[in-house]
């Protein structure tokens, strides 16, 4: 079973901010997430694990872990995660606030809705999915 990590996302409210952002900024280049801590359990995230972003207070997508690399020396030392460059949209799922990243096992992991930007993706705006999973009804 696949082991996730669980990321907060800054400077982005929804996921097509991010991916605009990514466009913008990045262009051509790998979709690279920098941390300070490298995860101990690097080979289970690579094998078959995503990166769920959490965009104010939800989580609204994920992109597959490519690979794990630990970058620098002493108090340079960083890890980079190389990220599929595809974006999956979930099933919406309250998440409180935390700093940095966690493990997010593949037990607690919502449910694929479609890729970003694929015809037939289903894309809910955040406060709606918000309250429809307050409800109970998503």
């Amino acid at each position: 079973m696949p082991l996730h990590l669980i990321k907060l996302c800054v400077g982005c409210d929804t996921v097509d901010e991010l991916v605009a952002w990514h466009a913008a900024e990045r262009a051509g280049q790998p979709w690279i997430l920098r941390t300070r801590q490298t995860p101990k359990r690097a080979e289970e995230l690579v094998d078959g694990g995503s990166v769920f972003r959490v965009f104010k207070g939800v989580v609204l997508c994920r992109q597959r872990i490519l690979q794990v690399d630990t970058v620098g020396d002493g108090q340079a030392k960083r890890c980079e995660v190389t990220l599929d460059p595809q974006v999956m949209l979930v099933a919406p799922l309250p998440r409180r606030p935390f700093q940095g990243w966690r493990y997010f096992e593949a037990k607690d992991a919502p449910e694929d809705l479609g890729l970003h930007g694929e015809t037939g993706a289903v894309s809910v705006p955040q406060e709606l999915a918000g309250k429809l999973r307050e409800l109970g009804v998503w």
